[in-house]
């Protein structure tokens, strides 16, 4: 893998929030990752009016990651509508967690973290990220 481009992966999550659907909090969230394999995957939030199914920029992304055929998540960066680094929530945490692993760069608030930092002691990973 070659080293990430920070910019053009916050560029990316940038631009998503401007495709969001988030009438009711009018908090937009775009989020970009590249894989392994150097494939770029993007997302956006998109609400609900029962907010319990609103569904966040990450889950977005990871449906993409494996519509576009799988593979592992190596950078990963998530903003608001102001293109400022925001962290991800619990849930989505945890998918990161599953299609990046440990050691998933995580572009944050308090600057690049991985998956360990962000969520130790996470659910069952997949065997071969278990330590």
């Amino acid at each position: 893998m070659a080293e990430i481009d920070w910019t053009a992966l916050k560029s990316a999550a940038t631009e998503m929030t401007r495709r969001s659907y988030a009438p009711y909090s009018q908090y937009r969230v775009g989020a970009a990752a590249v894989t392994t394999d150097g494939r770029v995957v993007t997302g956006c939030n998109v609400e609900n009016e029962s907010y319990g199914l609103t569904l966040c920029a990450e889950c977005g992304l990871i449906s993409q990651l494996q519509a576009s055929g799988g593979g592992r998540l190596a950078g990963f960066v998530c903003v608001n509508a102001d293109g400022e680094a925001i962290t991800p929530c619990g849930r989505c945490r945890q998918l990161l967690m599953e299609h990046g692993g440990p050691d998933l760069l995580v572009y944050s608030p308090a600057g690049i973290v991985t998956m360990r930092e962000m969520l130790p002691q996470a659910w069952g990973l997949p065997k071969e990220d278990a330590q």
